[in-house]
């Protein structure tokens, strides 16, 4: 069975970084699933960009924006994959109708199921929105509240959860192995 693991933190915190060192330590066999979409030329630039280097290094990719479920069901057993990230699948989410906590933590509920039954290793990458000023809109309100469920929700389930600050790993459940990172 595989493992869960959460990474977490600010914008620019060296989270998806400290997660592919963590995936690279799992499986030799490793996925990629994204969930970005490009919404302009610069999204799409470095939406090229991470693709061509992931490629280059030996990840295979799955671009998923909303169906996080069946893009974790098509990774392989005994494999390895990073969700990058829980941010934009929630935005995502959020543009498509999804408008309720309850709404969020069942489509959490679903991946985890899904994750869990696959039999592969997962790195969770997602940010972490309420350290900070409460937004002033209201739908910045309530995309706070409905990342802010689906990162608790999948904290409970996952084996390890780390807290990137600085590029530092603070490990939250879990623990750091020794040597690693």
């Amino acid at each position: 069975m595989g493992q869960l693991i959460l990474v977490t933190g600010g914008q620019r915190s060296g989270k998806s970084a400290f997660a592919l060192k963590v995936a690279q330590g799992v499986s030799t066999s490793r996925y990629f699933i994204a969930t970005a979409e490009a919404g302009d030329g610069e999204m799409e630039e470095r939406i090229e960009k991470h693709r061509k280097e992931r490629e280059q290094s030996g990840w295979t990719t799955i671009e998923e924006q909303l169906d996080i479920p069946s893009a974790l069901r098509s990774v392989p057993e005994g494999s390895v994959a990073i969700v990058d990230c829980l941010t934009l699948w929630v935005n995502n989410l959020m543009m498509n109708g999804v408008l309720t906590e309850s709404e969020a933590a069942d489509r959490a509920r679903l991946a985890l199921k899904a994750a869990r039954e696959s039999g592969a290793s997962f790195v969770f990458v997602t940010s972490e929105v309420g350290m900070g000023v409460v937004p002033m809109s209201k739908e910045g309100r309530l995309y706070c509240d409905l990342l802010g469920r689906v990162n608790q929700r999948v904290a409970m389930e996952s084996d390890h959860v780390y807290l990137l600050v600085s590029g530092l790993p603070l490990a939250l459940k879990g623990g750091l192995e020794s040597g690693s990172y």
